[in-house]
């Protein structure tokens, strides 16, 4: 099969390099899948430019991944050949530990991850544990299903560790992949959203989506709550002083850089929160999905064609994405196709 692997060139072109690999073969309890699309996410980046660590020398990236059950390892059972499934980040975890005991699975210290521990969804077959898999709901097509498994999971879970009321006004800070679905979700759950964002196109989207205002300075209000999707430690403290009393900023990225210090009044005081989000459960993945159909999640999407995977990753690090990036794996085509962009699946 071909791949896209890490190359351990980071900063440009080149990030990735093609590869052929054999067919993996699934374990007994894992599921065998072709690859039908793939989402590109910011962590891929981190990862392509050695700003996160490969754990294996060589590793194929990508962990939104929407494809087609081909074959079962020797006790799986719980898909069947032809099924869709999708495969996210949460990859594998110990089920035996504290964290996994108390439903926080996601903070198990043997957690493995699609893309870093094993290789991931740049390619045209993957391998996952047939536990960790999610049955993708109907009415997404794969291009618009994929950034569900990471971008909207991550929101999601952003969201949730954010403690918005009903009805209250939530600032997102930064509007990529994730920002946007979050937006969506927030929205048609009754929240009045501002966002934050240099880009002049995402701004754009971010009212065509319904969000209150759009700017690249404050909100015009005070905030209950709040998501860094951003991983700019500047931006901490900025959105800490738009809070109201009782807020909480919520950092979703898994890098940041560094923070600022922080004034105790200014920032903290009045019982405003800092917290930070890690992974996801693979409950919080059955609710998004779940939501994401209910409520009408449309993810604006740019699909790029198999062999140009590296230059989907490098429009992403150059802010030429808006919405989110997704390569086709089921059609291979020719380098130079020009990226396509839809509103919806």
């Amino acid at each position: 099969m071909r791949g896209w692997a890490v190359s351990g060139r980071p900063g440009g072109p080149g990030r990735l390099v093609q590869v052929t690999r054999d067919l993996p073969d699934p374990q007994p309890d894992e599921v065998l899948v072709r690859v039908r699309a793939c989402g590109v996410c910011r962590t891929d980046l981190h990862l392509a430019d050695l700003e996160l660590a490969p754990r294996r020398d060589g590793v194929i990236p990508g962990h939104e991944v929407v494809g087609e059950v081909v074959a079962l390892g020797a006790s799986a059972g719980r898909f069947a050949p032809g099924d869709r499934v999708g495969i996210a980040w949460l990859r594998r975890t110990c089920g035996r530990c504290a964290a996994c005991r108390r439903g926080a699975e996601n903070l198990c210290p043997d957690s493995e991850y699609t893309g870093w521990d094993a290789d991931g969804g740049f390619a045209e077959y993957a391998v996952v544990p047939e536990g960790f898999a999610y049955a993708v709901p109907d009415g997404f097509a794969d291009t618009a299903a994929a950034p569900l498994l990471c971008s909207g999971i991550i929101g999601y879970r952003a969201l949730k560790r954010a403690h918005l009321q009903p009805g209250g006004r939530l600032g997102i800070y930064g509007f990529g992949a994730s920002a946007h679905l979050t937006a969506q979700l927030a929205i048609a759950q009754g929240a009045e959203v501002h966002v934050v964002t240099r880009d002049g196109s995402a701004r754009q989207l971010a009212l065509e989506l319904g969000a209150a205002s759009a700017g690249s300075a404050d909100p015009p209000v005070l905030l209950d709550a709040a998501i860094l999707f951003a991983p700019v430690g500047s931006l901490v403290p900025v959105a800490l002083a738009a809070l109201g009393q009782g807020g909480t900023l919520a950092v979703a990225g898994i890098q940041l850089t560094d923070i600022p210090v922080l004034d105790y009044q200014r920032h903290l005081f009045r019982e405003r929160t800092l917290t930070s989000v890690t992974a996801n459960t693979r409950a919080d993945g059955e609710e998004l999905l779940t939501l994401a159909g209910s409520l009408g999640l449309r993810p604006r999407v740019t699909t790029y064609g198999f062999d140009d995977t590296d230059r989907a990753l490098d429009d992403l690090a150059q802010g030429r994405v808006t919405g989110a990036a997704v390569v086709r794996v089921e059609r291979v085509g020719g380098r130079g196709q020009r990226p396509r962009t839809v509103g919806s699946g």
